[in-house]
C-alpha cells in the first residue's frame, strides 16, 4: 500500500453537522475501498482563499493523511469531483526519502606529501612539531620583455 496525503477544501455555506458529515463520508470512502486512515487534520479551520472559486472567498480546509492501494486515489478524485460542497481538492502520494549516498573514500596522498602527515595518528603517542625548513628558496630571476622597436 501506498501513503498519500488528500487536502480539501469544504464550502463555508455548509452547516457544522453537514460538514462533520462530509468529512466522515469521505474518511469512510477510504476505509471501504481497502485504505487505512491515519490522521485527520480539521485545525487549519476556516480560511480565506486565495482567489475566488465559484464567487466563494472563504473554505474549510481539511487534511487527510492515509495508506491506500494504488487504485484508490483516482476513485477518491471521482467522488470528490462530484461533491457540490467541495470547492477544491488535492490527493498527492508521499514518497519516502532512500538515501542512496555512499561514504567517501580516503583520498590517496599527495606525490612528494611526507609519510608523518598521512600516516594514522594515535591517540596515546606524543605530538611531533614539523621540522622547520633549513635551507631558504632561491627566487629565479624574471626576465622581463624587451620594449619593441619602434620604427
Amino acid at each position: 500500500m501506498n501513503r498519500y496525503e488528500m487536502i480539501y477544501i469544504i464550502d463555508t455555506g455548509l452547516e457544522e453537522t453537514a460538514r462533520k458529515e462530509l468529512i466522515e463520508k469521505v474518511s469512510a470512502l477510504i476505509e471501504a475501498n481497502g485504505g487505512e486512515i491515519e490522521k485527520v487534520d480539521e485545525t487549519w479551520g476556516k480560511r480565506r482563499l486565495a482567489y475566488a472559486i465559484d464567487y466563494k472567498t472563504e473554505g474549510w480546509y481539511v487534511l487527510v493523511n492515509f495508506k491506500a492501494p494504488a487504485e484508490l486515489p483516482r476513485e477518491l478524485e471521482r467522488n470528490l469531483q462530484i461533491n457540490e460542497n467541495v470547492l477544491r481538492y488535492l490527493v498527492v502520494k508521499l514518497v519516502e526519502k532512500r538515501s542512496n549516498v555512499k561514504p567517501r573514500a580516503n583520498k590517496p596522498a599527495p606525490l612528494g606529501a611526507p609519510d608523518e602527515i598521512t600516516a594514522p595518528v594515535d591517540d596515546e603517542a606524543p605530538v611531533q612539531e614539523a621540522p622547520a625548513a633549513e635551507a631558504a628558496v632561491e627566487a629565479a630571476p624574471v626576465e622581463e620583455a624587451a620594449p619593441a622597436d619602434a620604427e
